[in-house]
């Protein structure tokens, strides 16, 4: 029997430097829009009740990094104070072909955070005061100490199995990813 689905909302971070795409993610274009319009969308027809994006796009619910160049941890770190206590989903914006089924699969664990095994994103968290810490203390930290995986392992992560997600958790960090994104083999 499936745990009913309850009421959550999500993080779409959309923040990075696109550093190894060499433009902003967040703008390539993808069906009538772009990765953050159509990531966005998803969300909300998921059934986040609200989307919060981590980075400066006006037009959004977004939050600008205090500190950028801190990664996702670092993102979700700084954002974590203003994030209600309940249930989130954190979200790339590089990972256009995330299906609804992976994103309520998440939410209907009771863990403190999930993911899928050997993917840090897109992940489950239930905020409130210890998990709250937790993302605090590993925020402030410096270099690999300050990763998402960090956080999950603290966490002590339910993961998903990644055998039924394969296709829906493709993201895109390079050229080469984009345009295998978009242009799959049979």
């Amino acid at each position: 029997m499936n745990r009913p689905l309850p009421t959550w909302r999500a993080v779409l971070l959309a923040g990075g430097r696109s550093s190894r795409m060499g433009t902003d993610k967040a703008l390539l274009p993808w069906g009538d829009g772009t990765l953050l319009t159509h990531m966005h969308a998803l969300l909300r027809t998921a059934g986040a009740r609200e989307v919060i994006v981590s980075g400066d796009h006006p037009g959004f619910d977004s939050v600008p990094d205090t500190q950028p160049d801190t990664g996702p941890m670092g993102a979700l770190a700084q954002l974590a104070p203003r994030l209600r206590d309940g249930a989130w989903i954190v979200v790339p914006v590089d990972m256009p072909l995330l299906s609804s089924g992976l994103l309520q699969a998440l939410m209907r664990t009771d863990a403190d955070c999930a993911c899928v095994e050997a993917h840090a994103l897109p992940m489950a968290l239930r905020l409130e005061a210890g998990v709250r810490a937790t993302l605090e203390e590993i925020g402030g930290l410096t270099g690999r100490a300050c990763s998402l995986r960090a956080l999950q392992q603290r966490l002590h992560t339910v993961h998903l199995p990644s055998s039924p997600w394969k296709q829906v958790l493709r993201n895109c960090n390079t050229p080469e990813d984009w345009v295998a994104l978009q242009h799959p083999m049979s």
